[in-house]
């Protein structure tokens, strides 16, 4: 699939950045008219189908997508913002940093037709913007986890997790929330949605859990085999791996599935607010949320024929002040210093 995509990301970018994978220039199909420079935390290669569709409509506009994680792209901005490669868009599925920058004044307004058509929790004052949404997932190895096994839901999982023959340890992973800013800002969630995610989070830790920083990571090694499940991860890049035969399958648990927005902001130090309003406007149009659906596999925003109706236990993450309550240095200290004192290794236990 790797393979493939970056044979495909060679044909539609034109010129090769040094790099590959971090960033990658994708030149003008005609006289370069424009220039937009977006820092994005989707995989390049995911992402490169739709700035191909893009420049089919405007040939004249050179795009550079720097790939960069959640984390990263929201202290770089801040660090960088100023500078002459300063983006004039940021598209992250952080949404917790993207609401921040929003709420400490960096993000211009935008209201257009295709904005408008957002359903209320999708948009925040006009500044951030639901491009794509994602449900959260659990994944795992359907050559070593047996189906009759596989959990349903949160608490199946537990009961897995404390299982007398351990078929997890050492086999099971997520993101480690201190580095990912996706990974905390579902662990945050969880914890605000249920009395079950300590005790989870400690049988994580009994099964000497796998931390990894990034989506790619912990499916590579899910798929391999080095670990038989993932627990919140982001459904969309496993459905593609699915489809290229990875052996892999996706639960979106029955209790309650998160649903994560890939979320963009137009920076106010842009250079070239007329073609990043533009650039927003294609990827909320019919057209751009088709690409983005059945080319780049994500799910859209607006309803299309590829996207299914969302699940009843589907739990929308609302873009707003609330996502700022857990990014409080205080509040963030004694989160992770809890979550570390969960997840830390210790000895297998098995609690009834």
């Amino acid at each position: 699939m790797k393979i493939l995509l970056s044979l495909l990301l060679l044909l539609v970018a034109g010129n090769v950045a040094a790099d590959p994978g971090q960033t990658q220039r994708f030149a003008a199909k005609g006289p370069v008219q424009a220039q937009l420079r977006i820092h994005g935390s989707t995989d390049i290669e995911v992402f490169a189908t739709v700035i191909a569709d893009y420049q089919r409509l405007h040939p004249g506009t050179e795009i550079i997508y720097e790939d960069v994680i959640a984390q990263d792209m929201y202290a770089r901005y801040l660090r960088e913002r100023s500078g002459a490669n300063g983006p004039d868009m940021l598209i992250s599925s952080g949404m917790d940093l993207q609401a921040k920058l929003v709420n400490d004044g960096y993000a211009l307004a935008h209201r257009s037709a295709q904005t408008e058509a957002l359903p209320s929790w999708a948009q925040w004052r006009h500044e951030a913007f639901g491009i794509s949404y994602e449900p959260v997932a659990i994944v795992y190895n359907t050559h070593t986890l047996p189906a009759a096994r596989v959990p349903r839901t949160r608490r199946q999982l537990l009961e897995l997790l404390r299982a007398p023959d351990a078929p997890l340890a050492g086999k099971v992973g997520t993101y480690d929330v201190e580095r990912s800013s996706v990974g905390y800002l579902l662990a945050t969630q969880d914890g605000q949605r249920g009395s079950m995610a300590g005790a989870l989070l400690g049988a994580l830790g009994d099964n000497r859990v796998q931390l990894e920083e990034r989506t790619g990571v912990l499916l590579d090694r899910v798929s391999s085999g080095q670990l038989s499940l993932v627990y919140n991860v982001l459904g969309s890049y496993a459905q593609a791996r699915i489809d290229a035969g990875a052996p892999l399958g996706i639960v979106e648990p029955e209790d309650y599935t998160l649903v994560v927005l890939r979320t963009a902001i137009i920076p106010r130090t842009t250079r070239n607010a007329p073609e990043a309003r533009r650039f927003l406007d294609y990827l909320l149009s019919s057209r751009g949320q088709q690409v983005l659906s059945r080319e780049a596999r994500l799910r859209s925003i607006l309803p299309t024929q590829r996207d299914s109706a969302p699940g009843r236990s589907y739990r929308p993450i609302q873009l707003g002040p609330g996502l700022l309550v857990y990014l409080d240095a205080l509040k963030r200290r004694q989160f992770l210093d809890a979550w570390k004192g969960s997840t830390r290794h210790q000895a297998p236990q098995n609690v009834p």
